[in-house]
């Protein structure tokens, strides 16, 4: 046979293997431009902080009394804390944060990023709505705590200082939460943590069951 015939096989082979068809990435992109996909925790991320501030508002308008209005807006803000630091974040970026007491009674900062596979990721638009959310409903509370102020409205000013601390205090948490895990985006594990605690008190999170040396699976 001549030289010609007997490198062209070769040459198929080399040309297959240097054929490359991703089509994980394709999927991957649309899954993160598909629309909200939980659409009740995105719902309830922006409820509560927006009914707070549209009852701290409006209140005059609905009641005379000032106990029930604060009361009213002070358990929204609660809910809103709650809600956001530990069913919204997880759910819609994948980020969770929490303080702790060590043995010591000194407090830690912990924050947790999670790598979950592609079809259970959040979405652009569940992402973007998240951190608009965050970052928008506290600088509204540092408004109105100055205008209260100027306006002499004094007797509003602790529920603007709570507005602002709580929602400030999950926006804290959450960029902390971006930072770490951006800074730790080469860790292969499940959840990555990153925190100043002691390395006794820092969780681990195995793959799987390990075996017992001396066992076998088989029978």
């Amino acid at each position: 046979p001549s030289p010609l015939t007997s490198s062209s096989p070769q040459a198929l082979v080399d040309d297959t293997e240097d054929v490359s068809l991703d089509f994980g990435s394709e999927e991957e992109l649309a899954l993160r431009k598909a629309k909200i996909r939980h659409p009740l925790a995105t719902f309830f991320h922006l409820f509560f902080r927006v009914s707070a501030i549209v009852t701290y508002l409006f209140c005059d308008w609905f009641s005379n009394s000032f106990v029930a209005c604060f009361v009213t807006i002070l358990l929204l803000l609660s809910f809103d804390f709650w809600s956001v630091k530990n069913v919204t974040g997880r759910l819609l970026v994948g980020l969770r944060w929490w303080n702790q007491i060590d043995e010591d009674g000194k407090s830690h900062w912990v924050f947790e990023a999670k790598r979950v596979p592609a079809k259970a990721a959040s979405t652009e638009a569940e992402a973007r709505i998240f951190w608009l959310g965050l970052i928008i409903c506290p600088v509204i509370w540092t408004v109105f705590f100055f205008s209260t102020l100027f306006s002499l409205k004094l007797k509003w000013l602790a529920l603007v200082i709570a507005g602002i601390s709580l929602q400030t205090a999950n926006l804290y948490g959450y960029i902390h939460c971006k930072l770490w895990g951006q800074k730790s985006s080469r860790v292969t594990s499940r959840f990555f943590v990153t925190a100043e605690v002691p390395k006794r008190q820092t969780r681990r999170i195995s793959e799987g069951p390990t075996e017992e040396p001396g066992k076998s699976g088989t029978r």
